[in-house]
């Protein structure tokens, strides 16, 4: 029954996707995010639906007119030339098939990422891409929350089978930066159902975080609330919140989550962690080798560390960190477009927020500026011990903030053009009397 459900939704909304390619989007985020199809049993379960569902977008985008151009905006052109070098290191690569794939799925990603950008360059549409994105992996968050409650905290909480989001570092990372999103979305809804279903949602993220056991899933979602504590007008009432949890806390949090959190200080005596720390040393030592080209996707494996690094005994077969995984495969030059692509975001959510936090008007830039800047620092705290450096989530946060970047110049531009009218107008009041006072 549920297979039959799942086709019917998704084949159902095939006509919208090709007529109107940003629905396709939005179905696209859904099917990638929350994958409905892994809660089935049968044909559906394997079926693939976001393949059909973009072919259908992308050629809906061929014929539409209902799109705006392709703005040349400094991320956009990084996220080019990043893709521009994860083909050239494609071709040398230690491991060119396994690379190949690799390359196939983050290209995936990579296209239907640009395509977004005009498409949504409309505020009504681009609230809709945040909505349906974090509900999509918040309504898991739910299911997580559920489960722990249910289950008294017993088991990890984990994301759908066969996803990108299976292992629980990996949904860690993803409910971390889903968090923002959540918080800001819900803080500005004026639909009340609504506005409870995005709250709902962020107070099962947080406990679904809490338990999925995963060291850097905590640290990621501590440096979230520090941040959203910082950057909230309401700090009595969020500190109230975050006190509340804290005093609540032990009487959920179980002995086995004591003991896997209280390892972050002592990591010297943790093999995992150490193993890490090893594997990191092993990227460097790739690089010294190859500078410019890396192993290539896929290219750290137990063989690469095998031969280069300084401990082949020790454990982990895994970079886990993004940083070391894009510098490891891709060399200097992918690891300076990565940084410079999550510096240039930083900065421009940055300007953003300075150029419109005094102006009511433009209240709602200011604030998802403020949503946009904490999701990426959920990726880069969690992306430090995990290695997901290719995370489609990630890249659809730096093109929202792409997007966002061209509706408040819109913004601004219109504001401006408003206030020149004003000035004409007023200038033209009080033409009739100047002859007669130059007289």
């Amino acid at each position: 029954m549920r297979d039959l459900i799942v086709f019917g939704i998704i084949f159902g909304l095939l006509p919208f996707c090709f007529t109107r390619p940003w629905v396709g989007v939005l179905v696209f985020s859904w099917i990638s995010y929350m994958n409905p199809h892994r809660f089935t049993f049968g044909a559906a379960y394997a079926f693939p639906f976001a393949q059909i569902v973009a072919l259908t977008t992308l050629a809906g985008f061929l014929f539409t007119k209902d799109k705006d151009k392709f703005y040349l905006e400094r991320e956009f052109i990084i996220i080019l030339l990043l893709w521009g070098v994860f083909t050239l290191t494609t071709f040398t690569a230690f491991h060119p098939d396994n690379a190949w794939l690799m390359w196939e799925k983050t290209s995936k990603v990579l296209l239907m990422v640009l395509i977004t950008v005009p498409l949504f360059i409309d505020r009504k549409k681009f609230r809709w891409l945040l909505i349906v994105t974090a509900l999509s992996i918040g309504l898991l968050g739910v299911k997580g929350g559920l489960f722990t409650i249910m289950s008294g905290g017993v088991h990890n909480v984990k994301g759908p089978s066969g996803s990108f989001m299976t292992g629980e570092g990996d949904f860690g990372l993803a409910l971390n930066m889903t968090i923002p999103l959540l918080f800001y979305l819900a803080r500005s809804e004026e639909n009340l159902r609504l506005k409870l279903v995005l709250n709902s949602a962020l107070v099962f993220t947080v406990i679904s975080v809490i338990f999925t056991y995963r060291r850097g899933a905590f640290l990621g979602l501590a440096a979230v609330i520090f941040m959203l504590l910082l950057k909230s007008q309401r700090k009595v009432l969020a500190g109230a919140l975050v006190a509340i949890a804290i005093l609540l806390a032990p009487f959920f949090v179980t002995e086995k989550w004591t003991e896997r959190m209280g390892t972050i200080q002592t990591y010297e005596e943790d093999g995992s962690a150490m193993g890490r720390i090893n594997v990191w040393k092993t990227t460097w030592n790739i690089v010294q080798e190859r500078p410019f080209q890396g192993a290539g996707f896929d290219g750290i494996n137990a063989e690469t560390i095998y031969k280069y690094s300084p401990d082949p005994v020790a454990t982990a077969g895994d970079v886990h960190s993004i940083y070391f995984e894009v510098l490891g495969e891709h060399g200097f030059v992918g690891f300076g477009l990565f940084m410079a692509l999550l510096l240039s975001t930083f900065w421009s959510l940055w300007r953003l927020k300075r150029a419109s936090k005094d102006d009511p008007s433009r209240k709602w830039i200011a604030d998802y500026s403020d949503m946009l800047q904490v999701s990426l620092i959920a990726f880069m705290v969690c992306g430090t011990f995990l290695g997901r450096a290719y995370f489609d989530l990630f890249y659809n946060v730096i093109i929202m903030a792409v997007i966002l970047k061209v509706l408040a110049k819109k913004e601004f531009q219109k504001q401006s053009l408003f206030e020149g009218a004003k000035a004409t107008a007023a200038a033209g009041a009080l033409a009739p009397g100047l002859p007669q006072k130059a007289v």
